[in-house]
């Protein structure tokens, strides 16, 4: 035990025994082997971006090294192959969240861009004076500054659901919020920073009775538990590949097909253009009319291989294994003395928040930091929320699927001994 520990209060329950073999995986991620101040990385900062196995790695080397060309333009071997490969992942994002097209996946940036997308977009086409748009107090900032300010060039109003002090949304003050006024309804499937799952295949249900058009935020679900768009029923629903074992700089975002048509561009350029004159252009149809320019091509088939990837590690593996890791951890930090975890859903993914009495979560961050431990400390880009607890900033753990038990026992270890060593 480390001099900075002291023993538990409540010794934890053995830690969860699984068919996952986690060891397995943690080779495939070599940067897991690498050691911080002289100490194994533990990797707690999975919401933030997680590490990338070497077959993305790979993908994406072997592009630049053997493939290299532009798409959709060349009629020269490189470029077909190149184009070919491109649209092959198109397709495999289709099956991984279970769209009925290929033609409804649109290759963005990441999550961020897709809900400005469709702020620039819908807000030309659907939104006016008086109409409201509805999100929740739990919101991460890039799903909620694009509707400030297409509300401001509006004059629309932004309204939000509150949250139960369990970190549960307020679905009695949802439906009372939810009116014939409202034109969007844009909605983070979990919450980057307290893990409650919502239960947004309910609230979406609502909200289509009153012709309201729904935007699903599923950036911290996707990676961890299977997502079916059809079985949802959203209208749109945006993702960022680094938060799924893939690339930075690559994102999707999903429409239903006829909503998508419906859309005016958002860039104009190269590639969305089918044809130019001087007196006016015309564009092809979704998703090409929103992919301007030369698309990030090395990105999206590092993504199509962390898809496969985590196709064939399976979802619901995934969401099993994670879950036994969020119950263990919930549990042995729970014991900490001093410490307090902030916001207790029912239904929650693998993210833990915490405060320790009188000690900075960037302090806690950095003595984990000393230790090898990298976790996320502040206010994770939801400062509405943590306002509405009357809360500064959280200390953050997010699991991975290459956690495991023994990391947990060792963050356990070292919160023990964070208090001593702030001289409390």
């Amino acid at each position: 035990m480390s001099a900075l520990a002291k023993p538990l209060s409540t010794p934890p329950s053995p830690a969860p025994q699984s068919e996952w073999n986690v060891e397995a995986v943690r080779v495939d991620f070599p940067i897991l082997s690498t050691r911080v101040y002289n100490r194994p990385l533990i990797y707690f900062d999975n919401a933030a971006t997680t590490q990338k196995p070497l077959v993305v790695v790979d993908a994406i080397s072997n592009y630049y090294l053997y493939g290299n060309a532009n798409i959709h333009r060349g009629v020269h071997y490189l470029s077909e192959k190149a184009t070919d490969a491109f649209e092959t992942v198109r397709h495999q994002v289709q099956t991984f969240i279970g769209a009925r097209s290929a033609n409804e996946i649109v290759f963005v940036r990441g999550a961020t861009e897709g809900l400005n997308l469709l702020a620039a977009t819908l807000g030309r086409t659907r939104v006016k004076s008086g109409d409201e748009i509805l999100i929740s107090i739990m919101e991460h900032h890039s799903n909620i500054v694009p509707w400030q300010l297409l509300c401001e060039q509006t004059g629309a109003r932004l309204v939000v659901i509150p949250m139960h002090a369990n970190g549960e949304l307020d679905q009695a003050a949802f439906e009372k919020l939810l009116t014939p006024r409202t034109r969007i309804l844009a909605l983070t499937h979990v919450s980057n920073s307290i893990g409650s799952i919502n239960p947004v295949k309910h609230m979406i249900q609502l909200a289509h009775r009153q012709n309201t058009v729904v935007i699903l935020d599923a950036a911290q679900s996707v990676a961890h538990m299977p997502i079916d768009v059809q079985d949802l029923d959203c209208d749109f629903m945006v993702l960022s590949g680094h938060k799924l074992y893939g690339p930075t700089g690559i994102g999707m975002l999903y429409g239903k097909g006829s909503l998508l048509d419906s859309l005016p561009p958002y860039q104009s350029g190269g590639d969305m253009i089918s044809s130019v004159r001087i007196e006016k252009s015309t564009f092809h149809k979704a998703p090409q009319k929103f992919e301007a320019g030369t698309p990030h091509i090395a990105g999206v088939l590092g993504l199509g291989a962390a898809l496969d990837y985590l196709t064939r590690l399976g979802m619901a593996a995934i969401a099993t294994y994670e879950n036994s890791l969020l119950a263990y951890a919930t549990q042995v930090l729970t014991g900490i003395p001093h410490l307090r975890i902030i916001g207790q859903a029912r239904e929650k993914s693998g993210i833990i928040s915490f405060t320790i009495d009188d000690v900075h979560p960037h302090d806690i961050g950095t003595i984990l930091d000393r230790s090898g431990i990298a976790i996320r400390a502040g206010h994770h880009c939801t400062m509405p929320l943590w306002e509405s607890l009357g809360i500064v900033a959280t200390a953050r753990v997010s699991l991975g699927l290459y956690n495991t038990p023994g990391e947990i026992d060792h963050l356990a270890e070292t919160l023990n001994g964070v208090r001593k060593v702030m001289g409390l």
